[in-house]
């Protein structure tokens, strides 16, 4: 009895050793600063960012309606729900190997063999064969188990368990990534609908200057060519307003795709554009590598690399597996379960590769540098991380500062206009230079239109940089990956 019990404490000692580097995180390089916050105070600085609905920050109902849709029916990220079904049913794929193989087997066998028989006596002796059929039945369970002495299937299930976060990670990734890009075709389509009602507004501008210059040529105190100049400019802004709604519809149609619908599905009534920019603080930089999904999928990758090292290296251990064979056989059925027919054998194996030319270092040896691969991945995603935000930083500061200038760009080309067309119609110049300004102040307002654009852009890219407001801490945990088959202890 002691030598049993202290066979199955070996057992158990044995069972929970894993060879192999635990994992440990590696260190990556985060700045102690944001370099382009340095001297820049945010005007109104939006507190925080609703997590799930950081879209909400910019007061859009139409835009809120459409980004809901995103998760829903969004086809990419449905993909992206079927892959991460699919890696936490690997998991528990690889967490069967750690329990006993149980099987039955029923079986009959017939089978016919001769009996021979001597007659007779003296020189009239003869032998004769006689066939003997006989009936087997067969009832039998049968067992086998991998003790995982060296921890290869655990270390599978770390390495699974591990890959099954990386594609929650990357669900969550793909998520923002789809809205960010709604998000940013919705502001390009809100745009190009201030752009058209620019134009408009100003074909009835240049139609006015039209029907001064006809006045004035009908008065004999103006050229021809100055009627035709002004058509030219009503001609051509109706042109630029009629072409802007390629660009539109092109929006409208990608947006359609976004939240899985048919672009024939789809209409978005004509909007404004917003006025406010809202600037989402960067936080502490050292935060960041818990806020993005994408940082949290290079992590667990790394996890994932780490235990694959274990399962190469508990390769080169003996694999000790236990069988067993409990049943029985005998004739008939009706009495086959009885000590008689009673068989049974218990069994244990041990496997060991003595000699296999170098294949088991040279894969320990990849594993380890597919790690080392795992950690620059990770370090350079972080890198990237903190180069997206300092560019979105750089950017609304110094598009805050051109929108600035270029309203004041605006006010003085309208003024121009105004001044120039009350000298054309005392005389004094001539209708060129009113078709200069008029041109000017149309660029002046079309750029101005463009770096709202650009800072709106600017704004959906720092909330993506930053997260949009994710942690990892929605990752699902290692126990809630292995529970999630009723089935299987925990």
């Amino acid at each position: 009895m002691r030598e049993r019990r202290l066979f199955l404490a070996a057992l158990l000692l044995l069972g929970g050793c894993m060879v192999g580097p635990d994992y440990h995180r590696p260190a990556a390089i985060v700045p102690t600063h944001y370099k382009e916050l340095s001297g820049w105070v945010v005007a109104q600085p939006q507190e925080t960012i609703n997590r799930g609905a950081w879209w909400s920050i910019f007061n859009d109902p139409v835009l809120d309606s459409l980004e809901r849709q995103v998760a829903v029916s969004n086809q990419t990220i449905r993909a992206d729900v079927a892959a991460y079904f699919q890696a936490r049913a690997l998991v528990n794929e690889a967490r069967a190997g750690l329990y006993p193989t149980l099987s039955a087997n029923t079986g009959v066998t017939r089978q016919s063999s001769s009996r021979g028989s001597l007659s007779g006596g003296g020189t009239t002796a003869s032998f004769s064969a006689q066939p003997v059929t006989a009936t087997d039945y067969t009832l039998e369970g049968t067992g086998a188990w991998d003790l995982d002495l060296w921890g290869a299937i655990r270390r599978q299930v770390q390495a699974n368990v591990a890959a099954a976060q990386v594609s929650a990670a990357d669900l969550a990734e793909a998520e923002l990534s789809e809205q960010a890009a709604l998000a940013s075709d919705y502001f390009q389509l809100r745009e190009a609908d201030a752009d058209e009602k620019l134009l408009q507004d100003t074909v009835v501008a240049f139609q006015r200057s039209l029907v001064i210059t006809q006045n004035q040529y009908n008065a004999g105190v103006a050229a021809r060519s100055d009627v035709l100049a002004a058509l030219v400019q009503v001609q051509n802004a109706q042109v630029s307003a009629i072409a802007v709604g390629v660009a539109r519809a092109e929006f409208e149609h990608a947006i359609a795709v976004l939240i899985g619908k048919p672009p024939a599905d789809l209409t978005i009534p004509p909007g404004t554009l917003a006025n406010d920019v809202p600037v989402v603080p960067a936080g502490i930089p050292s935060t960041l590598l818990e806020r993005r999904p994408d940082i949290a999928a290079a992590e667990r990758t790394m996890d994932e690399e780490n235990a694959l090292i274990g399962v190469q290296v508990a390769a080169y251990y003996p694999v000790v597996d236990l069988s067993a064979v409990f049943g029985y056989v005998g004739n008939p059925i009706g009495s086959l379960i009885q000590l008689s027919n009673r068989l049974w054998s218990l069994g244990a194996n041990a496997t060991e590769s003595l000699f296999q030319g170098g294949e088991r270092s040279a894969a320990v040896a990849a594993a380890e540098a597919a790690y080392d691969e795992s950690v620059a991945n990770y370090r350079n995603t972080v890198l990237t991380a903190f180069q997206g935000i300092e560019d979105q930083l750089s950017s609304l500061r110094i598009l805050a500062e051109e929108y600035k200038a270029q309203e004041e760009a605006v006010a003085s080309a309208t003024e121009e206009v105004t001044i120039t067309l009350n000298e054309y119609e005392a005389g004094t110049i001539a209708y060129t230079s009113v078709v200069v300004a008029q041109t000017t102040q149309l660029a002046d307002q079309e750029s101005l239109l463009t770096v709202q654009q650009n800072r709106l852009l600017a704004s959906v890219s720092l909330i993506e940089d930053l997260g949009g407001g994710w942690n990892a801490d929605e990752l699902p945990t290692a126990n809630a990956l292995q529970q999630s088959n009723p089935l299987l202890p925990n």
